[in-house]
């Protein structure tokens, strides 16, 4: 007598397959919610008068580190929001093509890293129009961790020699590329230094999660023979 399914009665149906989402729909819900609760933050900063805002981080004070945790889920008002809401979406969505577990560890590095790098240089290039007094800074927003996402994109391919990640990063290079030019000073009240901490974690972030890649390319790599001498 034949057996159906997994349980040990003949007859018995067994329970029914469950259906894997695929990959890039999982990441694009997750980014979507990231978004999302950006949204749900800066409306509730919006009702209590912005007092989110001052959670930002400020470089050099130690009461200001804090702000690496919170600064990238904080905007200044709905324009700013709005300015990172693209790329969010579409270098994220990106990002977690690449796995939703280096996803995970690119974004927590790019994070900390990138924060701490802000936290670090923050002050540097402020000129405070008071002599004798020591402006001080509170940077907010997700653009370090946008130029953290875009700059591991468009260096992954290359440390992982994958074809289609290269591609990804080529595209990304020349649609997106030209907003490198905010790591450099130039614009009152954006944070340059920001964007520069977080593209560099970005860059730190591709080559620390190659690694695989990396170390299998190194074990398939030949060995010259021995030169011997006489």
């Amino acid at each position: 007598m034949g057996m159906t399914g997994t349980g040990g009665y003949p007859g018995t149906p067994g329970p029914a397959p469950s259906k894997k989402r695929p990959a890039w729909m999982v990441g694009g819900l997750t980014i979507i919610s990231f978004v999302v609760l950006l949204y749900v933050i800066e409306a509730y900063d919006v009702a209590t008068g912005h007092r989110l805002d001052n959670n930002g981080i400020r470089p050099l004070e130690s009461d200001g580190l804090g702000g690496i945790l919170f600064a990238p889920l904080l905007h200044s008002d709905w324009d700013h929001l709005l300015a990172n809401t693209i790329p969010a979406l579409v270098l994220g969505f990106l990002m977690t093509l690449a796995g939703m577990s280096r996803f995970i560890f690119a974004t927590a590095i790019v994070w900390i890293l990138g924060g701490f790098g802000t936290w670090l240089i923050g002050n540097v290039g402020v000129h405070c129009p008071y002599v004798g007094v020591r402006c001080e800074t509170n940077h907010i927003g997700a653009s370090g961790l946008i130029f953290g996402w875009l700059a591991f994109l468009i260096v992954f391919g290359f440390f992982t020699r994958k074809i289609w990640e290269i591609v990804v990063g080529v595209v990304v290079l020349l649609v997106y590329g030209s907003i490198l030019f905010g790591v450099l000073p130039g614009t009152p009240g954006v944070s340059w230094q920001g964007h520069l901490s977080g593209a560099v974690a970005g860059v730190i972030a591709a080559y620390l999660l190659s690694g695989p890649e990396r170390k299998a390319r190194a074990l398939r790599r030949p060995v010259p023979p021995p030169y011997l001498t006489s």
